[in-house]
């Protein structure tokens, strides 16, 4: 059964260039101003018992739908149906009387949360000692620090043992312990079979705590699935922008092809199968391999292969067969070789990367030519980094 259902829903903000424009639109009927699109057919639905996270970039609406989705602001347009009852940490102080002390700010949130009088006194201690506020618990909220205001705040909302807890990036403020211990209350609130939002720029956190992941972006779901996927995609994504990975760079070029021994002629990705691939999963093993064709006779030459990232052009790993007793020649005119390695548990996690295959003189200093293979993608999978490494614990108890 779901939890939480949104059909079509749309936010729009009126923006007037002048405060009066308000009030003229009020006495003339007439619009004066223009409506900007924050959300936009916006539709999914949750499970009861699952946990959802919201990721994108700034200004692309997670926060607007975090408070669409608790009731405090209403949809343009489209529906949101939650079941059960929902408790929201979201913009820092929100639902705070900041003249209010502490303690009187958990009745008041309590009772919002419809708490039953009866119970809070009971629940009161149990925030008190979960915020650690202890003395400043009776002194205004107003003379609270950030991170207090959130001990107290997130205290409050998962004590109250809601259906459904929405978290906006509030969180982030808190120190590492307290953070460490909402995490720990967070995964004991999904055990309990409770429905949990989750919106936040720790792609880690998003991974461990949630079970799909939606992906905003200018005000749509661009996409919408498992969060270790969609979590990898955004990843790939953000380290992309400073350069168009789809944009392949022209290194082939050579000056004078009269002088060219050799050439190569393709470089290429395969599996141990044999198969072209171009998408590879994390420490799989897959082969690297050029086909040269030789143009001058007792040729004697080096093969090469290079990753190069597509974030930045960079060349991250370089195998050649300068210092190796791979034969290297010489060779014949008119020969067609194939140059191919196997690369043992690739450590990419996620990515775009380009295969450079080349061949360099005897000396292997002077290239050629190169040749790039087609785009190669990394399939996302859980963790963080850029890179991935196949490892061995061992942990070792001291004898007592």
């Amino acid at each position: 059964m779901y939890s939480i259902r949104v059909e079509n829903l749309h936010k729009d903000f009126r923006i007037y260039e002048r405060p009066q424009d308000r009030l003229l639109e009020l006495l003339l009927r007439k619009p004066r101003h223009k409506n900007f699109h924050v959300l936009q057919d916006i539709s999914f639905s949750v499970l009861e018992g699952r946990s959802l996270g919201i990721i994108g970039d700034n200004g692309a609406g997670k926060s607007t739908l975090m408070k669409l989705l608790v009731g405090t602001l209403q949809p343009s347009h489209g529906n949101v149906t939650i079941k059960g009852q929902v408790a929201a940490l979201l913009e820092l102080g929100a639902g705070f009387h900041p003249e209010f002390t502490g303690r009187r700010n958990i009745y008041l949130n309590a009772a919002l949360l419809g708490v039953p009088d009866d119970n809070i006194p009971e629940m009161e201690q149990k925030i008190i000692e979960f915020s650690e506020l202890g003395d400043f618990i009776d002194r205004p909220v107003k003379t609270y620090s950030s991170g207090m205001y959130v001990r107290l705040a997130f205290s409050i909302a998962t004590m109250v043992n809601p259906d459904v807890l929405v978290i906006d990036e509030a969180l982030s403020v808190g120190d590492i312990a307290f953070q460490k211990k909402c995490t720990e209350r967070m995964n004991e609130f999904r055990k309990q079979n409770k429905t949990m939002i989750f919106c936040s720029h720790s792609m880690y956190h998003v991974q461990e705590l949630c079970d799909t992941v939606i992906w905003l972006e200018k005000g749509r779901i661009r996409e919408i699935g498992e969060s270790h996927k969609v979590v990898g995609h955004y990843e790939d994504y953000c380290n992309s922008k400073a350069v168009d990975p789809h944009e392949v760079p022209d290194i082939n070029i050579v000056e004078d092809r009269k002088m060219k021994d050799c050439r190569v002629l393709y470089t290429t990705v395969k599996n141990l199968d044999g198969e072209e691939i171009e998408e590879v999963e994390p420490l799989s093993d897959i082969i690297l391999e050029s086909k040269i064709e030789i143009l001058q006779d007792n040729l004697i030459c080096n093969f090469g292969f290079a990753f190069m990232r597509t974030l930045d052009e960079i060349m991250s790993a370089y195998l050649t067969t300068d210092l190796t007793d791979v034969p290297k020649g010489p060779f014949r005119k008119g020969e067609i070789l194939t140059a191919r390695i196997r690369v043992q548990a690739i450590p990419m996690r996620v990515g775009e990367f380009y295969i450079i295959g080349g061949v360099a003189d005897a000396s292997g200093l002077l290239w050629y030519e190169t040749k790039l293979s087609k785009l190669i993608k990394v399939k996302s999978g859980k963790g963080v980094g850029s890179v991935v490494m196949r490892i061995n614990w061992d942990i070792e108890r001291p004898q007592i």
